[in-house]
């Protein structure tokens, strides 16, 4: 297959397109949101996972995979034959990987230039600081900490493998006993208060940031260690984690919304200076707010969040808004539904 620009199909028809996504993260509320639109999906699924596309029905259909290094021409010839529209997801880019994203030709919803921004921690920090945030300190060597800080590693799955601590000798303890094979780190302020993750969507057809929703992850153990007092924690040498296991949604105080929609609005009009059409679609701003109601952002993700994912019906946010359920998944298919219908499908393809 040859590695040209693709010429995009002429119909403005959605019925002729097809939304299409990989089975894991938010694919469910990506699917049931084209069928709420009207068009028809399609979910990609590693062999033995097709369970849950089949029971809720979201799926027009199923293609498996024995793995996902399977990916390769004769899948994308499959899409491009049906004229599937991709919708990336943090799965996604995981299992696929961002150079292999570059070099797709089936049609691709979102700016790909823009996941190098977000997957390298420096340059997203260079993001949102030319944004204007406030970000937590970063410390530059284990040699530095002199604060509570959080270590994470790069490309870390769902919070895997993050860990406190408080010195250059604790540091060491731990990641030489847990992890001596990892040296691809950040070492960042731990920020005491509670996190917060704002869910956005920007559409390049209206010009318009809509805040979606808000969520709080549950933590494995994290989030369930204070059950156990210290002193048993101590004797049991229970070590904390944060991998993700759900999410919890919430609504934040009224009088910080003006704030975040503030933040969010920068994020995106920064993107267009660092690359191609800039930040549009599904993202999400990770963030802690202190006592003091201060909003420190220690993360973005430029695509759909599974924190998204309590709200396959709807938000508070998004009930003000509209006079249907509105998910994040179904308004990604009302933007390219618009987009079609209207001419403009290259506006909102990467």
């Amino acid at each position: 297959m040859s590695r040209t620009k693709p010429i995009l199909p002429a119909s403005t028809n959605p019925r002729d397109f097809v939304i299409a996504t990989l089975g894991s993260h938010s694919a469910l509320q990506i699917l049931k949101g084209a069928q709420d639109e009207g068009m028809r999906s399609l979910v990609i699924c590693k062999k033995g996972s097709e369970k849950p596309y089949e029971s809720f029905g979201v799926a027009d259909e199923i293609l498996s995979v024995d793995d996902w290094t399977e990916w390769d021409e004769k899948i994308e010839e499959e899409l491009i034959r049906r004229n599937a529209i991709i919708i990336p997801h943090g799965s996604f880019i995981a299992y696929i990987g961002h150079d292999r994203v570059k070099e797709m030709q089936v049609m691709y919803y979102g700016t790909k230039e823009i996941l190098q921004w977000e997957s390298d921690r420096r340059m997203e920090r260079q993001w949102l600081e030319k944004a204007g945030l406030k970000l937590p300190r970063v410390f530059e060597r284990p040699e530095d900490i002199e604060k509570p800080v959080i270590v994470k590693f790069h490309g870390a799955g769902g919070g895997f493998g993050y860990f406190i601590a408080k010195t250059p000798e604790q540091f060491y303890e731990v990641k030489n006993r847990k992890y001596p094979k990892e040296n691809d780190y950040a070492i960042q302020e731990y920020i005491v208060g509670v996190p917060l993750y704002a869910h956005y969507f920007y559409s390049p057809l209206t010009k318009e940031l809509e805040l979606m929703s808000f969520d709080k992850r549950y933590e494995s153990n994290a989030d369930s260690i204070g059950r156990i007092k210290a002193e048993d924690q101590l004797a049991a040498n229970i070590h904390t984690s944060y991998t993700i296991v759900g999410n919890i949604p919430l609504v934040v105080r009224e009088s910080l919304l003006p704030q975040f929609f503030e933040m969010g609005e920068r994020v995106v009009q920064v993107s267009k200076d660092l690359c191609g059409k800039g930040l549009f679609g599904p993202f999400c701003l990770e963030c802690i707010v202190t006592r003091k109601l201060e909003i420190f952002v220690f993360e973005i993700s430029a695509r759909i969040v599974a924190g998204t994912n309590p709200f396959i019906e709807g938000s508070p946010y998004t009930a003000l808004k509209y006079k249907e359920p509105m998910s994040t998944g179904r308004r990604i298919a009302r933007d390219i539904k618009q987009a079609i219908t209207q001419g403009k499908l290259e506006q909102v393809l990467g």
